[in-house]
């Protein structure tokens, strides 16, 4: 596919914008929720977009939007606008790409579908958190406006100072419990794979069919901790080696419900007292399990909880097991999927239909307007991680199919 010069300079300067917030010596960038990196990112968003003539503003939440002129008309006589949005904060140590991309995209869609004179209602949104790294809940900004989560169900969420998102929220001035947003007809979002398909197929864009949801647990195991020289080892409640045979038991599970594209992942441990010279006495387990089947989700559950009660039983160990939160599966909409891939053929690149393992801001809207998702490849498929890279030619493939498409869906809408 043929890049124009000027679009691709164009997207090479959006991102150079987003370059310094939160970035860390060796590469990558560490950019929390509601931190301050991804405040400064925000406001360069709205720098950007009030420097060139679009409006700027923030939801109840800390969201940040662009709206060009006519999505801003279509506000005041009770129309709606097609939305584009991802997020701009970042695992810790992750990389440059994961949101930013699919934001800087739909700046370039405002900006270009401007200076071709095809404006139609469009609003650009940075969400909030996208990661669950800062509180251990993902898609919080998006979630709470679209009511896909209840803020008394996230408040008490803590982040790694341990401050409540509520703490957090007061203190800035927002609201938990925001008034749903309105005024959207439909919602896209550019990502970067965060696999390797599309790079393995040579394809330029992926048309994404259904993004998998995740289903969360927190488990803790009570053991006893004693004084690792003084204690026989036919006599000890190692919580600590109970949970490394549990961590091996949720990998041997995600294997076994591979064939139904789920996964299963330990990604925390936190050990008590954790010190050289005593027994653990207490750990804790994050599990993020995910999927696309509602069965698949049950039997990993399921398969967890006896495992966890048969390594208890020899281990003599107490393990509790709390379900944090779950978003189930979604599946994007037949008609946008099928105008992205007209999109892409249209302009000459290389499109592919598969599914999202991973979860993102669209798994908040699919079930309030239209929506879809296209990615694009990111090198070797390293995602939420320091090497993480994609070119600014492949942004600049997928910003273009991006805008067609958009274009595209609009004119339909008024046909």
């Amino acid at each position: 596919m043929e890049l124009p010069a000027e679009k691709l300079e164009d997207i090479k300067a959006l991102m150079a914008l987003f370059e310094e917030p939160g970035s860390l010596d060796g590469g990558g960038v560490t950019r929390l929720g509601y931190g301050p990196a991804e405040d400064r990112m925000h406001e360069i968003f709205r720098d950007w977009g009030e420097a060139n003539g679009f409006i700027a503003y923030t939801d109840a939440v800390g969201n940040s939007y662009l709206e060009n002129d006519a999505a801003t008309a279509a506000a005041g006589e009770g129309q709606s606008a097609v939305l584009v949005g991802s997020h701009l904060d970042s695992v810790v140590r992750g990389g440059r790409y994961d949101g930013v991309a699919g934001v800087a995209a739909g700046m370039a869609c405002l900006k270009w579908l401007r200076e071709e004179s095809r404006e139609f209602p469009l609003r650009v949104a940075a969400f909030r958190c996208e990661e669950s790294s800062a509180f251990g809940r993902s898609t919080l900004g998006s979630g709470l406006i679209t009511g896909a989560i209840d803020g008394d169900d996230a408040a008490d969420f803590t982040d790694p100072e341990g401050r409540t998102l509520r703490e957090v929220f007061a203190e800035r001035g927002l609201d938990l419990h925001p008034q749903k947003i309105e005024g959207v007809s439909a919602y896209f979002e550019l990502h970067i794979e965060q696999g390797k398909v599309l790079e393995t197929l040579g394809k330029d864009v992926g048309v994404v069919e259904a993004i998998a949801g995740p289903r969360r647990f927190r488990i803790v195991i009570d053991g006893e901790a004693d004084h690792s020289g003084a204690t026989p080892m036919d006599m000890r409640s190692d919580a600590l080696c109970a949970a490394a045979e549990l961590i091996l038991a949720v990998e041997k599970i995600g294997q076994s419900e591979g064939r139904f594209r789920s996964v299963a992942t330990v990604g925390i441990i936190k050990n008590y007292p954790n010190v050289m010279n005593v027994i653990p006495g207490w750990v804790e387990l994050g599990v993020d399990t995910r999927g696309i089947m509602p069965g698949s989700f049950g039997r990993m559950e399921q398969r967890i909880r006896i495992a966890a009660e048969d390594i208890a039983k020899e281990r003599g160990v107490e393990i509790t097991i709390a379900r944090q939160y779950e978003d189930l599966p979604r599946s994007m909409a037949p008609q946008l999927m099928d105008e992205l891939e007209q999109s892409a053929r249209s302009l000459g690149a290389q499109s592919h239909r598969m599914m999202s393992g991973a979860g993102h801001d669209a798994l908040s809207f699919a079930d309030l307007v239209p929506t879809a998702m296209l990615f694009i490849p990111c090198r070797g498929g390293i995602s939420h991680n320091s090497n993480e890279f994609t070119s600014d030619e492949a942004i600049c493939t997928g910003a273009m199919v991006l805008c067609d498409a958009l274009a595209r869906h609009s004119t339909g809408a008024r046909t």
